[in-house]
This record gives structure tokens, sequence and C-alpha cells, in this order.
């Protein structure tokens, strides 16, 4: 698997009621959006229709303005209903198609898409948009409801992703991935400059014991994960760097947890990242405005490499960085 990726569904926002708490770094947030980082498979749309339907208290009171900012020491309880089991629907969405045949499908995934469907986002997914390109056969592709992907990548994470068009492939390139012999690289811009610029960052992870939303690397417990580094550039008196990112393992929002336990967490990162404002005030006011502004974490799954499961052939992929990051970096350029 990779960076962002577990099994489908692995990390669906479960029904029942949900206990959330209001900590310093969300002061003054919109209470919609403070949520939807503290519960990231449900999308901002679906918190609101949620709070307009009463299922939002704050201290037995129930809270009906998404608008709302919220206080440190605040605690909300939400209370997401039980989702019934949907037919999947084909829906043509779309697809930037790098490589396909009849044994396996190669895109650039946009940031936005959700890969598979969730509480939150109950269609308008990457499994949609395949079932409408690839037809009903893709649907027993993997088992129930996996309809050939093989891993997946952050909604907000953008790039490379293979899925599978037949049950044989589908065992091969899991099997490649368990066995780590899958070649990843991301891009990735982070806060600060690493050091040393060039190295690896190792340790378990597994379930924040603290937000089960989040990740984290544990202590005891967890999976081995290893994330090799380099710094390509650093830019504004070393208040951003670009990362060039390779996984050993693959683990969910790997790269993301290791570069924030490291201390240089990803430029818009709503789930690991934190505001630095010391880093910021470096930086003239255009720039510090954009990066604060940033909408998603700064991710980029550049490269993609495998065996073709029916051929033997080594395939390699490399997609450009979007334009929202190559816009971000050319105005780090100019610093």
């Amino acid at each position: 698997m990779s960076d962002d990726t577990e099994k489908p569904n692995a990390c669906e926002t479960e029904s029942g009621r949900h206990e959330i708490a209001v900590t310093p770094e969300d002061s003054d947030m919109r209470l919609d959006r403070m949520l939807a980082t503290k519960l990231p498979d449900l999308s901002r749309s679906r918190i609101k229709t949620l709070i307009a339907q009463g299922a939002l208290k704050h201290d037995g009171q129930t809270i009906v303005d998404p608008s709302l900012r919220v206080k440190p020491g605040q605690n909300f309880a939400i209370d997401i209903p039980e989702t019934r089991k949907q037919i999947l629907e084909a829906q043509p969405l779309g697809l930037d198609i790098l490589f396909e045949d009849a044994d396996l499908l190669v895109l650039n995934k946009p940031s936005g898409l959700v890969v598979h469907p969730a509480a939150g986002t109950p269609d308008g997914t990457l499994v949609n948009a395949l079932l409408a390109h690839c037809g009903d056969s893709l649907r027993s592709v993997g088992g129930e409801e996996r309809c050939g992907i093989v891993h997946r990548l952050d909604k907000d994470t953008s790039g490379v992703l293979v899925a599978a068009k037949s049950e044989a492939a589908y065992n091969s390139l899991v099997s490649q991935f368990a066995e780590r012999r899958v070649s990843r690289e991301y891009m990735a811009l982070v806060w600060g400059s690493p050091s040393p610029r060039e190295g690896e960052i190792e340790g378990n992870i597994g379930r924040s014991p603290t937000n089960r939303k989040k990740m984290a690397v544990l202590r005891t417990g967890g999976k081995p994960a290893r994330t090799h580094y380099r710094t390509l550039h650093s830019y504004g008196a070393e208040a951003v760097s670009q990362l060039s990112c390779r996984l050993e393992s693959g683990r969910t929002h790997q790269i993301r947890v290791h570069m924030a336990q490291a201390g240089h967490p990803l430029v818009g990162d709503p789930l690991y990242g934190r505001r630095r404002p010391a880093l910021l005030k470096q930086l003239p006011e255009q720039v510090s405005a954009t990066l604060s502004a940033f909408p998603r974490q700064a991710l980029h799954a550049r490269t993609l490499g495998f065996e073709h499961p029916s051929t033997g052939e080594w395939l390699d992929f490399t997609t450009d960085l979007p334009c929202d990051l190559k816009n971000l970096i050319k105005l780090l350029e100019c610093l």
C-alpha cells in the first residue's frame, strides 16, 4: 500500500455519537471547518446538513449555526446516523488516464477526488468513475465494493494511482504492494528545512490514542514504517522546503505523519500541519498569506513503478505537478 493508503472504508467515520473537544489550535475557527478537521471522512457539506438536521449539541443545547466561531475548551457532540448500504452507481466523471489495457488502468488523480465512497461521500468518487469507464465487470474485482482499487490516495492528495481490471491483476498488484516491490516517489512542500537535508524517518505508525481520526508515531504497537526524504529546494531563508519522499513501507498518511513527527509538517495539511508564525514572519506578506491559505496538504504522488501482472514488464509512470502546486512553487522561487 502507498502513503495515504488503507483498505477501502478503513477510516470511514462510524455512525453514533462523536465527542469533539476544541483545542487551542482550533481557536476562532468556523464550527463546520473545525468539525471537518476532526472528522475528515465527512465533507463540510455533509457536516452542514447534519447541523441543520439538529445532530450537533453543545452543553445539551442543539446548535444550528455552522459559522459559529469556536473557543478552546468547548465540547461538542454530533450524532451521525447509520448509513444504509448503497449500490454503487456508475458516474462518468472524466478520468486523466495515463495507461490502460485489459489488466489495469493507471491514472492521474486530481486533488479533491475521493477514491472510495464513504459515509460523507456516497458518490462522485473515483470508484463511481471507474465503474462508468470499465463497466459492471469491475464490481467483482478485489471483492465486494473494492471495484479494482488496489491502493488509494487521500482526497486532497493528487497524483498517480493504479487500479486493477481483473481478479488476477488485482491479486498480483496487492502482492507487489505488500512485498514492497513497488516504486513510489512523492513531492511534498514542508515547513522549515529538515536536518540533515537527506535522510530517513522511521517509526511505527498506528491510530492516535488521543484522536481516532489521526494516525501517529507510536512507541508501542502500530506497524513499522520508513520514509526516505531528500531536500530539493529551500525557500525564504529555509521557511519552506520542497522534498522528494520515497516510501519503503506504506502506511496510512505515512509521509504526513512522519514529516510532522520530525517537526516539518506539510504546508496546508489540515490534520497534521500547523501554522508557523515565526516562519511566516520571514516571508513577504503575499507569500505568507498564500501559504497560510493553501487549501490542501501540499503532497503529490509523482511517480509509480510496478511489474505488469501479465507480461512481467516493469512499468514506470510520472505525473506533472498540478497547477496549484506549480503556482505555489513559482511564488516561492521568487524569494
